[in-house]
């Protein structure tokens, strides 16, 4: 890749248009991660663990100067049925929505969703003593 290519390409606003052809290496997992399988000419996190890392402010801009470790904290479902992964910042705490992938593991997407229903907020010891103040 000659200079001019290579800052037209790693200038601000350049992945908003071209896709990220690039390979790399899950910062989270250690796995290589290769664009093709996504469903998009978007690969924005690893499709393993899904992590991902802080490079834009706005989606494509590689505008970030944080870098740090975007982990996933949630998933949520879009008006039109798809579903987003929540992403955190180790670093700065920034919250992303990133959309999922077609080859992202289904078992790691299942255990983020299921993640609230398996911390209960009351412990069993609680939950024992408000039954027996119910039942007199």
């Amino acid at each position: 890749m000659n200079r001019e290519n290579k800052r037209k390409r790693y200038s601000k606003g350049y992945f908003k248009t071209h896709p990220a052809t690039d390979a790399f290496t899950c910062k989270g997992c250690g796995r290589l991660v290769v664009p093709e399988g996504a469903g998009s000419s978007h690969r924005n996190h690893c499709p393993y663990c899904l992590h991902s890392l802080h490079l834009d402010e706005e989606p494509g801009d590689r505008a970030s100067t944080c870098h740090g470790r975007m982990e996933p904290v949630g998933v949520w479902v879009r008006k039109n049925g798809e579903w987003a992964i929540l992403h955190r910042c180790t670093r700065c705490g920034t919250i992303h929505s990133n959309r999922v992938a077609a080859d992202d593991n289904p078992m790691a997407l299942m255990a983020l969703a299921m993640r609230p229903f398996g911390s209960c907020p009351v412990t069993p010891d609680q939950i024992q003593r408000l039954l027996r103040s119910m039942t007199g």
